[in-house]
């Protein structure tokens, strides 16, 4: 069942991408999370996925000269776009090459030890389909699927795919990509790759969607769609590491402070919910919705990769740190009710 739909704002994309022709990215669901951080000009703000930056500009105009704007990126290209794109920012800005899972000691390089909000973009931009790495299966790319640079010794989805089991295969492809025939597609690369190892992503993808059912590969998405995700998932440890960065944000964060989170499929989903739920159970933090937050269908239209997103946000509190103004201050759910 849908949650019900808010209005979203149509992001006006970037000059220097229309200059150079390429696809623009559009930040999903930025009316929302601007709403729902409420973001103050003395604001200790991080952004523990950069990406294309377009969450990064919004929010950080928020920011006064007291603030401070805190961007994260596995990948060194994000870091190099945020620079560009926050140049004119009236805060200090502070952008660190990193995994979110790390962030506490990361910002301890900063001399920071608590923050006020921060933002979970956990989509991948137009930027990582356009990097060469082997996210899309529509393009003769090096299997790598990795966020940095595909060092040497680092895993990539051609190792998985072309020396992990057959059983493994089908456990990742369907634990965290729900594909339904995981084990035939297990079954066909193992076949496949005694005659010639993969790589690269379109020859993956061909022999992928060989491998499912005629009215499986004229479906509405691509039929290597979830198996191409499950493979990022296990070469980035995305699971392991959404886990450590919402435990470490959420040990960073000072009360009254805001965490928000944009997923795009279940697997990511349900955990944000369920540690989301504990830490609401535990008395140490207050949903702000207790549905997801999702786009119109306006914004579903300008941007198809909106259409599975969820935004959840829950808002620290800690009685024992709390004056009694405080302690008896209600914490008041997000209402977009008013907004066409």
């Amino acid at each position: 069942m849908r949650t019900r739909h808010f209005s979203s704002s149509n992001p006006v994309p970037s000059p220097l991408d229309k200059a150079r022709g390429r696809p623009t990215h559009q930040p999903v669901l930025l009316h929302e999370v601007v709403r729902a951080l409420d973001i103050q000009p003395d604001d200790i703000l991080v952004d523990a996925t950069l990406g294309g930056a377009g969450h990064a500009k919004e929010l950080s105009k928020g920011l006064g000269g007291n603030g401070l704007f805190i961007g994260l990126d596995a990948d060194r290209d994000a870091i190099a776009r945020a620079e560009m794109r926050l140049s004119g920012a009236h805060a200090r800005v502070s952008l660190l090459h990193g995994n979110f899972r790390n962030m506490v000691n990361e910002l301890a390089k900063l001399g920071v030890v608590s923050i006020t909000k921060t933002l979970f973009d956990l989509g991948w931009s137009s930027y990582q389909l356009d990097s060469g790495r082997g996210f899309s299966f529509k393009a003769d790319e090096p299997l790598l699927m990795t966020y940095g640079s595909g060092d040497e010794g680092e895993l990539t989805a051609a190792t998985i795919v072309n020396t992990w089991g057959e059983e493994s295969l089908a456990d990742i492809f369907y634990g965290f990509g729900g594909e339904r025939y995981s084990r035939r597609i297990a079954k066909a690369l193992v076949e496949r790759r005694k005659k010639k190892p993969f790589e690269t992503s379109r020859d993956l993808a061909e022999t992928i969607a060989a491998a499912t059912p005629a009215r499986y590969r004229h479906g509405r998405i691509h039929p290597a769609t979830r198996t191409f995700q499950a493979l990022r998932i296990a070469v980035n440890d995305e699971l392991a590491a959404l886990t450590e960065g919402l435990q470490a944000a959420w040990q960073l964060l000072k009360p009254r402070g805001r965490i928000a989170v944009i997923s795009f499929h279940s697997v990511e989903d349900r955990l944000v919910k369920r540690m989301f739920a504990q830490w609401e159970k535990n008395s140490e933090g207050k949903l702000l919705s207790k549905k997801p937050i999702i786009p119109s269908r306006q914004e579903e239209q300008e941007n198809p990769r909106a259409r599975s997103a969820k935004l959840r946000v829950i808002e620290k509190i800690s009685i024992s740190h709390e004056s009694p103004h405080t302690k008896n201050k209600q914490i008041r759910p997000l209402d977009f009710s008013g907004e066409a």
